[in-house]
């Protein structure tokens, strides 16, 4: 299919888990890609939360393809579950500069190039975390409820551009960013409760967010605009009940 024919994209997390689904899903649909990661894997290395980093990237792609369209926001780290007592400062600052700054500073330098071609889509990677207590750490927390926030802000912000903002908020997929939880729990022989966490009976999977992404990134979407779309198996809707164990006691 190609309905990204002709659109430039940036993804960011690109290197593995759902920025990479993202990635070869964009490609698929017929858009240029780039996919940007802290890590070795991606076609570019970057830091998603470094200023002059972002603002260098955001305009040699806008440059050398004539122009954005597409922002896939997604570069973020769990910082695990200590609780705020034991949280030190310093890991919690680093949670919300990658987390947060990084999906604000996508928006910053991203919006002059979208404007500039009449419009565009601005997806950034909440979590059910950010909605409700209990589905992550304190600052991981924190981070994507400040996200899901800041896609409504600068929904608002940017009106009349044609820009749409909006975030994904996933539940618990199976990335390299929850494959210790995965590992603690199938090394206790507990693999199968995590599906216990969902109504569907399951964890998610990357291509699944992707391909909300992808609805995001399209003109399917194109009245989709300061929204958090919640894409986790029902964990969300669930989330009472679903604390009748401790995900750390897997």
């Amino acid at each position: 299919m190609s309905r990204l024919k002709g659109k430039v994209a940036i993804v960011t997390g690109a290197a593995s888990g759902i920025g990479k689904a993202a990635v070869e899903l964009f490609r698929s649909e017929g858009a240029t890609v780039i996919g940007a990661d802290v890590a070795q894997g991606a076609d570019l290395v970057l830091d998603a939360a470094d200023d002059h980093a972002v603002l260098q990237v955001v305009d040699a792609v806008a440059s050398d393809h004539g122009g954005l369209d597409i922002v896939f926001a997604n570069a973020g780290i769990s910082g695990g579950f200590a609780s705020i007592a034991e949280q030190s400062a310093a890991d919690w600052a680093e949670i919300l500069r990658v987390n947060l700054v990084g999906p604000f500073l996508a928006i910053k330098h991203s919006a002059p190039h979208l404007q500039a071609r009449g419009g565009g889509s601005i997806i950034c990677t909440g979590s059910v975390a950010g909605l409700r207590s209990g589905a992550g750490g304190a600052a991981y927390s924190a981070s994507k409820a400040g996200v899901i926030n800041l896609v409504q802000t600068a929904a608002q912000q940017l009106s009349g551009s044609n820009i749409r903002v909006n975030a994904i908020c996933p539940g618990l997929i199976e990335t390299g960013m929850t494959k210790p939880i995965y590992d603690m729990a199938r090394d206790r022989r507990q693999g199968h409760r995590i599906g216990e966490l969902t109504p569907l009976g399951r964890g998610g999977e990357p291509i699944e967010i992707a391909r909300a992404a992808l609805f995001l990134a399209s003109d399917e979407s194109s009245y989709v605009n300061g929204q958090a779309l919640v894409v986790d198996g029902g964990l969300a809707s669930s989330h009472p009940t679903a604390r009748r164990f401790d995900i750390r006691m897997l």
